[in-house]
């Protein structure tokens, strides 16, 4: 991607559509140590008053591929060392 002259870049389609950012969506840019991110700024529609609200929202969007909790953070961070594996 090319930044132009007035410091625009163009959001890919892929991108904007799977976000569904549409001409007057607000977006930002989030700074972190390994670069920068592009976030949608909330429309109000995903705006959630608590936590259990927004888990409620994404429940079952989580494919584990049949694993359980357990198993899923053991792949994921390898075995622990502090358990006792008799």
């Amino acid at each position: 991607m090319r930044v132009t002259e007035k410091g625009q870049v163009t959001i890919p389609k892929d991108i904007r559509d799977r976000l569904a950012i549409e001409p007057g969506s607000e977006v930002d840019f989030v700074v972190s140590n390994d670069g920068v991110m592009l976030v949608k700024v909330g429309d109000g529609k995903g705006d959630f008053k608590d936590f259990d609200a927004w888990a409620a929202s994404v429940r079952g969007t989580w494919d584990l591929d049949g694993m359980t909790p357990d198993e899923y953070f053991e792949w994921l961070r390898g075995p622990r060392d502090d358990l006792d594996r008799r």
